[in-house]
């Protein structure tokens, strides 16, 4: 025991400052049960205000409504079906937003906004309800039939989804605004002491660009080859087109703008093809059938939004070097974005693996950098800057094996031969066609392809992200560790680049 009777003085000193070690642990304990409690208390949108209250509301078809969209997403939620493309808006179950439609409050009309948040409800519940199994559609059907006869239940449902948001605008109940959550745990963020574990992985980010760079400075015919390097390129004709499931106006720009790829090709998860299920289902990619997945997105610059053709491949795996590979596992994938100027000309293009991670980006000569902001938030990371691709050039992409890496781009005006892929909509992997003849996203509800887990994710948490290193859905990527930024922001590619006319 400590006495304080010979050095009253320091000994008051050291319980004072013992009583405030303990007052700060406390507050941090307090901060993370708070954290925790919200993170785990949040109700599904259609159980929340003021959604709940049309559930006994004394209007037949407002009530009959609500409880037909209820019981579906009861049943969706239970039979493991949600689609997480899009968020579900708290309280307006017959609403979704993504990151851009959260932006567009601010330069959409009213009915313009409501009606995009409802095609994104739209088209979220259709991936769903075709997922649904089979089991689960006849009590529903009924259900749907006695509120509007001999319609299809997803027609009912759209119908009830206008007259409830019809009913939140009259009764001014209708959100004003909608922030999208961000792919990024506060908690775990306070909980891995964040603002000093980034310093290290800071620290490898740096590294890993240093690197990265050295790797572009190479000359092409420098860079190791350790299989073959195999050349594809894009399918031309109407079908190839249809593939896509974009208008035709849109197609053909998709087909325009679509990369050629140089695979160094060692092993057959060098291969790229399309995504599906084994009998257990586990993931795989069948590369039998070689596979460009492409969506057409948008951003805004000042303030006007600009066209963004997105392609997708898919590898097999990455495959581990070792029992402790932080990095390799099922399934693998690089995203390539085309964002197109005011002019309709390639501005600015940029790139992820399919996790979110390794965010690259190749600006034209038309794209002024903005000075950096922050001086440890990760920033516009540029390994090389591209010439004015001109509307005859091809741009190539150039891929390590194992690891695919990109590891140069390159613009071409020759006609090249090479092994063709084909088109298919990004959007069709969030119901995918099993053997049995059921139907399941590649996706789950969290955006996270299952079983894709990397052993990163034991190092990287600290970051915030859920899942670091797993394969993810379109508008789900994290694309830093240190800062907060996503593939999909808005304001992303003019957060960092000025448009030169």
């Amino acid at each position: 025991m400590v006495s304080c009777a010979p050095l009253p003085h320091h000994c008051a000193m050291h319980d004072k400052s013992d009583r405030s070690a303990a007052h700060r642990v406390k507050s941090f304990l307090a901060l993370v049960f708070a954290l925790a409690l919200g993170a785990c208390s949040g109700l599904p949108a259609h159980r929340q205000e003021p959604f709940r209250s049309h559930l006994l509301d004394p209007d037949p078809v407002i009530g009959s409504c609500a409880r037909l969209l209820a019981a579906v997403d009861d049943v969706v939620d239970e039979a493991g079906v949600r689609d997480g493309a899009a968020w579900r808006v708290p309280g307006h179950p017959y609403l979704r937003a993504d990151r851009l439609a959260a932006a567009g409050r601010l330069y959409l009309h009213d009915d313009e906004w409501f009606v995009r948040l409802r095609e994104l409800d739209r088209e979220g519940r259709h991936f769903e309800l075709a997922n649904l199994p089979d089991a689960a559609r006849p009590a529903l059907n009924a259900r749907a039939e006695r509120i509007v006869a001999a319609k299809p239940l997803e027609e009912t449902l759209d119908v009830c989804a206008n007259q409830l948001l019809d009913a939140a605008r009259r009764d001014q109940r209708a959100p004003a605004a909608v922030v999208v959550p961000g792919e990024y745990s506060t908690l775990k963020r306070v909980v891995g002491l964040y603002w000093v574990s980034r310093i290290a992985v800071d620290r490898g980010i740096r590294h890993y660009q240093q690197d990265t760079a050295r790797t572009f400075a190479q000359p092409l015919d420098d860079l190791p080859v350790l299989g073959r390097l195999m050349r594809h390129v894009p399918a031309t004709g109407e079908m190839a087109m249809a593939a896509t499931g974009l208008a035709p106006d849109l197609a053909r720009l998709v087909a325009r703008h679509a990369p050629i790829l140089d695979i160094d090709t060692h092993t057959d998860h060098d291969r790229f093809g399309t995504p599906e299920f084994d009998d257990d289902r586990s993931p795989e990619v069948d590369i039998a059938h070689p596979m460009m997945f492409v969506r057409v997105a948008y951003t805004v610059a000042d303030g006007r939004a600009l066209t963004q053709l997105v392609y997708s491949i898919w590898f097999p795996s990455r495959p581990k070097t070792s029992a402790d590979d932080l990095y390799g596992g099922a399934l693998d994938g690089l995203t390539w974005r085309v964002t197109l100027g005011p002019d309709g000309r390639p501005w600015v293009f940029d790139t992820i693996h399919n996790c979110g991670c390794y965010h690259q980006f190749f600006p034209t000569p038309r794209a002024v950098a903005r000075p950096r902001l922050n001086a440890i938030d990760e920033w516009a990371f540029v390994p090389q800057s591209l010439p004015d691709v001109r509307p005859e050039s091809r741009v190539v992409l150039r891929i390590a094996a194992g690891t695919h890496y990109l590891q140069r781009v390159s613009v071409i005006d020759e006609p090249v031969n090479g092994s063709v892929y084909a088109f298919g909509a990004d959007d069709s992997l969030r119901s995918l066609l099993q053997r049995d003849g059921s139907r399941h996203s590649l996706f789950g509800a969290d955006g996270i392809v299952p079983g894709t887990r990397r052993l990163e994710r034991l190092v990287l948490w600290p970051m915030g992200v859920s899942e670091p290193g797993s394969m993810r859905q379109w508008g789900r990527h994290p694309t830093a560790f240190v800062g907060r930024r996503h593939m999909d922001d808005a304001d992303l590619i003019s957060r960092y680049f000025e448009f030169r006319p």
